[in-house]
Parts: structure tokens; sequence; C-alpha cells
């Protein structure tokens, strides 16, 4: 019995990566519990499970005395005879317990024990698996769409994952059967198993894409210092090389625009704004109001990072774009408020425009 037991300890090692050292502790740690609570002692009991020589015995250890106060924890001298000739006051005595006793006892925790063992190792598996997936896109296949709730259920690799209706890009019809890249955001750890968290909204989605397209960025060439996205719209990346040799912005739009018109198309033709990232915030500032032209940046004082940009008169409307978006994504882009006056002064209406 022993002798199978331990074969299927190391079974368990060899193809399901589950330690055999894990498994006897636990196991050994649980058969703690199931004699006490059988058999009415405290902390007294001994388990001895050893691999390498295929003992398996359990036994209750009790202090020898005169006059027994606990008898869960101690035995008289006289008791103790019965089962040691030469025990002695004062001294401890091992009661083992016979395979019929606990060997029932033993089976049923070790089964329990295993199988708690290896769900443990399945979701720290699965949790593992899909952490070294975090911050990265993944290719995924659309099981359900619920019209009702809003979401979407994917299958990924490892397990289910659920797109919520604001991590999904708006306007965007999914169906059963699709496949779909998504961001994986975070990868967290619950009662049923890893929780993996996935956007299609994310700007990470758009920075990956990129990184996948353009040599000069998965080198380091090529840094992505910022990105601000409205998913389904536009997003506006900054880029910046240390190499004067290499023009950041060109590596990511590609000969003729191929680089960034294959990420359009994944996107389905969401606009991508690529300007050169400068540690001078107004010169910043001007390239990522592209495509608008900008006259002067003035930065302003206080905590607040705000700015004034001065545009032609014929720009200002393209400076801050469909419904403020432009001057919007500008603002998240390089963290600076941003107040967009015309050159002229004259707004044609007495409030000036403004974008947070």
């Amino acid at each position: 019995m022993n002798n199978e037991f331990f074969e299927a300890l190391r079974m368990l090692e060899k193809e399901r990566g589950i330690s055999e050292e894990y498994l006897i502790e636990k196991i050994r740690a649980a058969i703690v519990i199931a004699v006490k609570k059988g058999y009415d002692v405290e902390e007294n009991v001994d388990v001895v499970i050893e691999p390498s020589t295929g003992k398996f015995s359990v036994a209750i250890v009790k202090e020898i005395v005169d006059e027994v106060e606990d008898p869960r924890t101690q035995m008289t001298l006289e008791e103790a005879k019965v089962l040691k000739p030469r025990a002695k006051v004062g001294t401890r005595i091992e009661i083992p317990l016979k395979t019929k006793e606990f060997g029932r006892i033993a089976a049923q925790t070790a089964k329990h024990v295993i199988r708690q063992a290896l769900r443990e190792a399945e979701r720290s598996q699965m949790y593992a698996e899909m952490q070294s997936k975090a911050h990265e896109i993944v290719t995924a296949v659309v099981n359900k769409v619920d019209p009702a709730r809003g979401i979407v259920v994917l299958e990924l690799e490892k397990g289910e994952a659920i797109l919520p209706k604001n991590e999904q890009v708006p306007g965007e019809e999914l169906h059963e059967g699709e496949r779909i890249k998504v961001y994986v955001v975070d990868v967290t750890v619950t009662d049923k198993g890893p929780k993996t968290m996935i956007s299609r909204t994310h700007p990470g989605l758009v920075k990956r894409m990129f990184e996948m397209e353009v040599p000069e960025i998965f080198d380091g060439t090529v840094e992505v210092k910022a990105i601000a996205r409205e998913a389904g719209m536009r997003t506006k990346m900054a880029v910046y090389s240390k190499d004067p040799n290499v023009d950041p912005v060109g590596a990511c739009i590609g000969a003729r625009g191929a680089r960034v018109a294959k990420i359009v198309e994944e996107l389905d033709g969401e606009k991508i704004d690529i300007v050169p990232y400068s540690e001078d915030p107004a010169a910043f500032i001007a390239a990522a109001l592209s495509p608008a032209s900008v006259v002067k940046v003035e930065i302003l004082p206080g905590e607040v990072k705000s700015c004034k940009v001065t545009v032609p008169d014929n720009q200002l409307s393209l400076a801050i774009g469909n419904k403020g978006q432009n001057a919007r994504l500008t603002a998240r882009l390089t963290g600076y408020n941003i107040d967009s006056r015309p050159e002229s002064g004259y707004y044609g209406e007495d409030e000036s425009e403004t974008a947070d």
C-alpha cells in the first residue's frame, strides 16, 4: 500500500508538476487534523511520511505521569508498561495507530488533499501563464455576445475572460466565432481562479501593435514616450529616438505609410497621429497639436500645468478638433491644460475655446 501511495505521488510530480514534498506536507497536516477529531486528542499527533524508506505511520504521543489530569495527552505508568515495559514516569510514549485504524482516514484525507492540490496547482499554473501575458496583446475568440448586459465572453488560451462594455470600442460589432486582438490589462487571483482583465480601448493595445510592427520600437531605438487614445476615433502617440540618424516619426509611419496603415486597418480605421516628443514642453505641445499649425506656445506659471497656444485664425477649429477632441488628446498626451487662441485674438464669439 505504501509503495503504491508514494509511487502515485511521484507520478503526480512528474506529470502535473506538483512537488512530492508539497503534497506530503499537505497530507501530513490534514491527517493530523483528522486524527485530532477522530480520537479526541490535542497537538500530540505524530505523522511520519518518508518516501526514501517507504515509511508511513501515525501515532498519538502521550506523557507518562503518576496521576492523569488530561487523558488526551497523558497516561499512567501502568498503562504505558502494557505498550512499553521499560516505560518511565516523565517520559513520552508513542501509541501507534494500526493501519486499519488510520488507513481509512489517511486514504480519504490523501484523496481530498491531492484533489485540492491539483486544483490549486492548475490555478497557480494558469495564473502564472496569464500573468506572463499581462500588458501584452493576445488573440481571443468571441464565445458569446450578451447585448442585454453589454458584455462579450471571450475564449483565451487558458479559460475565458469578460470584455465589459466600457472596454469595447464604441460602434464596434463583435460576432460569435470571430477572432480579435485584446490587451491584457491585469491578472488577479480570486477564489474561483485567476481573473484576466482585458480591453480593446486601452492605449496599451495601440502601443503594443506598434512594437510588433516597428522593429525600431521593439529593439529600443525608438521609444514611445506617451500615448493618448479615444478608442475607435483617434490616438496620439509621442515618439523619441536618442539616435540622431533615426527619424522616430518616419520609422513608425513606414515606407509610404505602410506600417501605420496596417495598424489603422487593424483598428478599423481609427486615426493615428504620430508626433515627435521633446523635453521642451512648448515644442512638444506645438507638435502634439498636429495636424494644426502653431504660432506660439506660452507656458503659464503655477502648480497646475497650463499653457496658451496661439494658432492662425484659419487653424483654430483644426487645433480644437471635432467636439474638442484634438485639444483634449493633446492635453492628455502632454499633461498640460490647453487654451487655444486665434492669432488675431478674435474668436467670433465672446468665450475662448478651452480644453482640459
